[in-house]
């Protein structure tokens, strides 16, 4: 397919790739690349919605009347991290520069490369096989921001419009290090908290007129640290703690501070939920509290729950489509991070799987041209499969 009123021809995932880079859109800005979806879509025959809330661009993108039995969705989105020192790449970092036979600039590889990888296989399939159901696309502008207003406000809209997809792909990189090595079936959770100690301020000299928050608080971080969660379990690894800073902001080394923070990081399995975490960190804090006489409070943010889309019909699909394509019989997994998959699991049954995604976040972020392409093909069969 190619649209006379673009510069490219958007069926070509590279060329996709490409254009969407040059949008600088850095959480929270939209930068041109929604705009650019959604003109590329429409004209491929999608019914496009702005999905917009709180400030957030968000875009619904449908090819198929409302309300089939079978709609096949793909979820991901075009904000991009900040670049950091642009003196530190060797390229413009949205420049979309194609050398070494590789792409270069920031979201080449988290995660514009694979909106076009979908958004060009769902054009060519819905003009050279229009399936009997519906093709959906939902597409964010904040999933490296909070997401409240990204995925979420796109599921909302769905279901204040009746709109619904059975089944959803999350096109997050997924492969380690070589191209078809795994999907994701389910993420851990992830949780923060941040303690903060209130003691007595005093001289250093004279340490029992105070209350010493620093070392009520290096009691508990440790305690924490030292904690196994769990061994893990069938389908996750073992939960993890790390504990991410301890600050007074205390420029004297002669001062006890009055108060002191500390924050941990947990990612956990299916044996615990941020609740029950929530409970056992809350009730660590007020031993210390009882031991010292140091003040603890503590706020948690909640990035989400772990969850498991279990082997099945849509890991198979998307598994034979993997390796039918790669040579190559992907692990099942739940490592990494958390994605949109998190919110999505709630909706339908969901997986993810996309491109190598050593450079992403980095400087001189970067994917193999030809890896492109191949995700391209990859979920072009994954459509031809689902509705054949």
């Amino acid at each position: 397919m190619t649209d006379t009123a673009l510069p490219f021809d958007p069926s070509d995932p590279v060329a996709l790739t490409a254009a969407l880079i040059r949008c600088p859109s850095v959480t929270p800005e939209e930068g041109g690349a929604l705009v650019l979806l959604e003109t590329v879509l429409s004209g491929a025959g999608f019914t496009c919605t702005r999905v917009d809330r709180g400030g957030v661009p968000n875009l619904f993108a449908r090819w198929g009347d409302k309300g089939h039995a079978r709609s096949f969705g793909f979820n991901g989105h075009t904000d991009v991290v900040p670049v950091g020192n642009p003196a530190d790449w060797s390229c413009d970092p949205f420049g979309a520069e194609i050398r070494d036979g590789r792409i270069w600039g920031r979201g080449a590889a988290d995660m514009k490369s694979g909106v076009a990888a979908f958004a060009a296989a769902a054009m060519d399939f819905v003009r050279d096989t229009p399936p009997d159901g519906a093709v959906i696309l939902t597409i964010t502008g904040d999933e490296e921001g909070v997401g409240t207003d990204g995925t979420l406000a796109l599921l909302d809209w769905m279901v204040a419009n009746d709109e619904a997809m059975s089944h959803c792909l999350v096109g997050e990189p997924t492969c380690p290090a070589e191209m078809g090595e795994m999907i994701k079936i389910g993420r851990r959770g992830s949780m923060t908290a941040n303690f903060t100690a209130r003691g007595v301020q005093g001289h250093s000299a004279y340490p029992h007129r105070a209350r010493n928050p620093v070392a009520a608080m290096a009691r508990l971080m440790d305690r924490l640290a030292s904690h196994d969660l769990d061994q893990g379990t069938a389908h996750f690894d073992a939960s993890t703690l790390a504990l991410t800073t301890i600050d007074t902001g205390n420029l004297a080394n002669n001062v006890i501070p009055a108060a002191c923070r500390g924050t941990v990081n947990i990612r956990y399995n299916d044996l615990h939920t941020g609740a029950s975490l929530s409970d056992w960190l809350s009730a660590e804090a007020a031993k210390v509290q009882a031991e010292t006489g140091v003040i603890f409070t503590v706020e948690f943010y909640q990035a989400g729950d772990s969850f498991l889309t279990p082997p099945g019909r849509l890991s198979d699909l998307v598994a034979a489509a993997v390796q039918a394509e790669t040579n190559r019989t992907p692990e099942l997994s739940t490592s990494g991070g958390t994605s949109d998959a998190r919110f999505i699991k709630d909706h339908c049954p969901v997986v993810e799987f996309g491109l190598v995604g050593k450079t992403m976040h980095q400087v001189d972020e970067h994917v193999e041209l030809a890896h492109i392409h191949q995700l391209k093909s990859i979920y072009s069969r994954i459509l031809r499969d689902y509705f054949a």
